[in-house]
């Protein structure tokens, strides 16, 4: 199953200040803040929803697509990816913008000052799914994830134009849009992925029911965090599927990321959803246990044993040939 993600494509740099932000601003002065913070670590991550879910596909043996929009400083980035299992040639390269950047400091109170550059992101509005489509046997499935709100739309038109099976996965631009283009984002997705407050939110800016949405898409899954994951489908009974056992939480960026390359893997495997579900909780706690969104070692032993404890032998005996 060929599978193309899309996405943002960012890179993080996260620091940390030892000190408390409170006691370096001064109530009557904050018309005229000009304050350096001298930071004692820092940390460059590598982000963006699409190269995070296309990475955990990778390590289970897919070779997904990364379709987005990046600077010419992705090189170092792209050979990361190329390295574990993803094609980047769907990648756009601006020619005068950086990839995107998140740059956030964090006080010892963890209070936060942030800013996020959407650079290069905006480009990925021009990108067209065709070309990638008709090469190499064409695509099976185009997830549609968090992105520049124009290159959303757009994707989902085009797959429906072209016939394309999509997945919609707004993420947090639900916020940024509007009833119509939500509507316009997920109708005819063959799954629509969301956590229980973006399934509200989709509900409440579409002003459709969830019957209604229901009835629009293939398959509804809502992630429930420690509570696992609820799959529904039309004129099916909805599925529970408690979340995996975890050893120790460490960082939760990219947990759910994690969960759609596992999900996805299972569906191109042909499992049945819940074991899909099963293979998206396993993969979600590898991410969870670590810090960084692709700095998890998900290997053979590791998901099968994951998988054994967590839902017993039969899940992992089903799940062992496919990896």
């Amino acid at each position: 199953m060929r599978i193309a993600v899309t996405g943002s494509i960012a890179t993080d740099h996260l620091m940390t200040f030892e000190g408390r932000f409170a006691e370096q601003l001064i109530a009557d002065q904050l018309e005229q803040v000009s304050l350096s913070f001298l930071v004692e670590e820092l940390e460059v991550r590598r982000g963006g929803v699409a190269p995070n879910i296309c990475f955990g596909l990778g390590r289970l043996g897919l070779r997904p697509v990364l379709v987005g929009a990046a600077g010419a400083d992705f090189e170092e980035y792209r050979s990361w990816l190329e390295r574990h299992g993803v094609d980047t040639s769907g990648v756009h390269i601006s020619e005068v913008r950086h990839t995107a950047r998140f740059v956030c400091t964090t006080d010892r109170d963890q209070n936060q000052i942030a800013s996020f550059y959407a650079g290069a992101m905006a480009d990925a509005r021009n990108i067209e799914l065709g070309p990638l489509a008709a090469r190499d046997g064409g695509l099976d499935l185009v997830l549609i994830g968090a992105n520049d709100p124009q290159a959303m739309l757009r994707h989902s038109d085009e797959c429906r134009d072209r016939g394309l099976a999509f997945a919609a996965d707004p993420s947090q631009q639900l916020a940024r849009m509007e009833g119509p283009e939500v509507r316009r984002l997920i109708e005819g997705a063959a799954y629509l992925f969301t956590n229980e407050y973006e399934k509200a939110l989709a509900e409440q800016k579409t002003a459709w029911s969830d019957e209604e949405i229901l009835a629009l898409v293939g398959t509804r899954v809502t992630t429930l965090g420690a509570k696992g994951v609820r799959i529904e489908r039309k004129g099916e009974p909805p599925l529970h599927v408690p979340a995996a056992v975890v050893s120790e939480k460490a960082d939760p960026t990219g947990v759910g990321d994690a969960f759609r390359a596992g999900f996805l893997a299972g569906v191109s495997w042909g499992l049945p959803p819940e074991r899909a579900a099963q293979v998206g909780n396993a993969t979600a706690v590898h991410s969870l246990e670590v810090s960084g969104p692709q700095e998890y070692q998900l290997t053979r032993r590791t998901l099968l044993e994951r998988l054994a404890a967590s839902y017993g032998d039969d899940s992992a005996a089903e799940v062992e040939p496919f990896i």
